[in-house]
């Protein structure tokens, strides 16, 4: 398979699908979080998110083990992979200063990443690579001399402001694996990169550890990527990061919900316009909410006025005032 300028993949129904639910919850995670962000949260996802790419990799140390080498803290661990770690911490800490449509921008974020592990990290392969799972050869990646040009074009892809970004993003993942243009760290490169066009686009993605859930379905990862490679397009790839992404951010609303005041959620369900509703209807908004909780927080805002009620128990529906 040789790129072209638009690399290849369909537009499926269960694409479509998906980009509008991961709309619809980047949306609901703006309304509700974005003006309240958290430090610790930041952190979090932080570690969550060099823990579980580096585990892909075959890093063994634990997020309690990262979170003392980011606290400086010393550790007891193979020297390697505290290499890789402490570079990770350095990359992520200056993510803000990496360009996700620059070239130079992505050399040297592998520099920083693969610092002291393998020669030359800043600089393109220039011999042929093959990726071996087990005994068995997964992927022989275009000749070395093809790169530069491979990933020129890739660039300029990314550059095409007609794309969808969600989309985008996951071909760049995808066509990065393909391609293989670094010698090493070509996996977790994808999977940063990934997270750098998306953070662009959409704030929320800075509080996302999506590799969380890469991690835990491995398998199915490599297998969309092999998957792929046999169809010769990105199709199967590009559904599958959708629905980690969609996952993802559906974890990510259940777990900051339950950090919401009832104030912060009725303003927000108010925020939504819905005219009549149900108590069901409410916590099917605010998923982590049992539904005493939802009782007591429509109570309130039925005796502050925001809201009014009618009927009785179960049959109990509410209105915007």
């Amino acid at each position: 398979m040789i790129l072209s300028m638009i690399p290849p993949y369909d537009i499926t129904s269960n694409i479509l699908q998906l980009v509008s639910s991961i709309s619809e919850k980047i949306g609901e995670a703006n309304t509700l979080f974005l003006d309240k962000q958290s430090p610790q949260l930041r952190k979090q996802n932080k570690i969550k998110t060099i823990h579980s790419s580096l585990q892909i990799e075959g890093n063994t140390l634990s997020e309690e083990q990262i979170t003392a080498l980011i606290e400086d803290k010393r550790i007891i661990g193979p020297q390697k992979d505290i290499a890789e770690v402490i570079n990770a911490i350095e990359v992520y800490e200056n993510l803000n200063f990496y360009k996700p449509f620059s070239e130079k921008s992505i050399l040297s974020a592998h520099a920083m990443l693969m610092k002291g592990l393998i020669d030359q990290p800043d600089s393109y392969r220039t011999r042929s690579v093959r990726v071996v799972k087990g005994s068995q050869v997964a992927h022989v990646a275009p000749p070395a001399q093809l790169v530069p040009g491979l990933m020129k074009d890739l660039f300029h892809y990314l550059k095409n402001d007609e794309e969808i970004s969600l989309n985008k993003s996951c071909v760049f993942h995808y066509e990065m694996e393909f391609i293989h243009p670094l010698m090493d760290g070509n996996g977790r490169m994808g999977r940063l990169w990934q997270t750098l066009i998306l953070k662009k686009r959409y704030a929320v993605f800075e509080f996302l550890p999506f590799e969380t859930l890469i991690s835990q379905t491995q398998d199915e990862y490599y297998q969309s990527l092999v998957a792929s490679d046999k169809k010769g397009k990105s199709t199967i790839f590009i559904e599958y990061m959708l629905g980690i992404i969609d996952s993802s951010l559906g974890n990510l609303l259940n777990v900051i919900g339950q950090t919401l005041t009832s104030d912060q959620r009725i303003t927000h369900f108010i925020s939504l316009g819905k005219n009549e509703f149900s108590r069901k209807e409410y916590m099917d908004v605010f998923k982590t909410i049992s539904s005493a909780t939802a009782s007591r927080d429509l109570k309130k805002a039925v005796e502050s006025s925001l809201i009014l009620a009618e009927g009785k128990g179960n049959q109990m529906r509410y209105s915007i005032q």
